[in-house]
């Protein structure tokens, strides 16, 4: 059982807990639209807080900005679960582009402390100003 849990974590994206302070849009296939706060994110989905449910595998597409990172993806509701107010909804990605998924993944990564994933960021863009002629 603690082999399948562990496992499991080693799996499992790394989750950045946002507490509601970052704005979210979802857009419903009809064209409606439903304003909520992000809860928690990481680079396969996340935690929407929203006045009401929505239904179970529906398809919508969702917006925020977080970090460096504006995202607007396409994205599959997941079951939801009551929260004192309204309710936390869990999503995941469907139609993130992958230059948008690394994008998401190292902010995510800076938001998480991680040293190595600053570093990393800071070389890779050094190296894309210098391919495009950009000085210091």
């Amino acid at each position: 059982m603690i082999d399948s849990i562990s496992a499991e974590n080693e799996r499992r994206a790394p989750r950045v807990k946002l507490a509601g302070v970052v704005l979210a849009l979802v857009q419903l296939e009809n064209g409606r639209q439903i304003h909520g706060r992000l809860h928690q994110l990481s680079f396969t989905g996340g935690l929407l807080h929203l006045d009401d449910p929505l239904d179970e595998g529906i398809n919508v597409e969702v917006m925020f900005h977080v970090s460096s990172c504006t995202v607007r993806s396409k994205a599959v509701v997941l079951f939801p679960m009551w929260a004192t107010q309204g309710c936390l909804q869990p999503f995941e990605f469907s139609g993130l582009a992958e230059e948008d998924r690394r994008s998401l993944k190292s902010d995510l990564q800076l938001l998480l402390g991680e040293p190595a994933a600053a570093s990393m960021i800071a070389a890779e863009k050094k190296s894309l100003r210098a391919a495009a002629g950009c000085s210091e």
